[in-house]
């Protein structure tokens, strides 16, 4: 399984009936730049790219914490990215659980390369690179063919149910030429 999440902006306007913003949407720093809105925190298959859990936070929510979450009893491993550092060790973490986490950013430019240790840490990076790319489909079809970059009802709980149907659908629209396929 892979793990992810991506933030989805609110809406900056206060052009409504209480002339403010919706205080389920939180803001987060993401490098220098400041979003306000939720994030829908995602597992998917690793070899299908086919989502399987969906949960909507507000955006501060660290993706580490709801890494585990997103889990049912029968992973035995699970891909991630950097910021899911220590998710293994949290109180609510699965005893059975392998955690594949990338190398911080920092920590892998400071590799040496010229090094066999180098090189092979820098091969294994990569390894797990390829195998966690196979969670951005469900957000980029979600994204791009859906059109889904701000949420568009005030509350936490609408704005997670029009993720969860995005990748159901995005779902449907991964496995499309199998299911012509089998329709002719």
């Amino acid at each position: 399984m892979v793990l992810d999440a991506t933030l989805i902006a609110a809406p900056s306007s206060t052009k409504n009936a209480t002339a403010e913003r919706d205080p389920e949407m939180h803001q987060t720093k993401k490098g220098n730049q400041w979003y306000c809105g939720m994030k829908p925190h995602i597992r998917a298959d690793a070899e299908s790219s086919l989502g399987h859990t969906v949960r909507g936070t507000p955006a501060y929510v660290n993706d580490m914490v709801e890494g585990n979450s997103l889990l049912h009893d029968d992973e035995e491993v699970v891909f991630a990215d950097a910021v899911y550092h220590g998710a293994d060790k949290r109180p609510d973490a699965k005893a059975d659980t392998n955690w594949y986490v990338a190398m911080k950013p920092g920590k892998r430019r400071a590799l040496d390369k010229s090094s066999e240790l180098g090189q092979l840490s820098e091969q294994i990076e990569k390894l797990k690179a390829s195998v966690r790319a196979k969670v951005e489909h469900p957000f980029r079809v979600s994204k791009r063919q859906f059109g889904y970059v701000k949420v568009r009802y005030h509350g936490l709980k609408k704005n997670t149910a029009q993720p969860v149907t995005l990748f159901a659908l995005s779902n449907l629209w991964m496995v499309r030429k199998k299911l012509q396929v089998l329709d002719g």
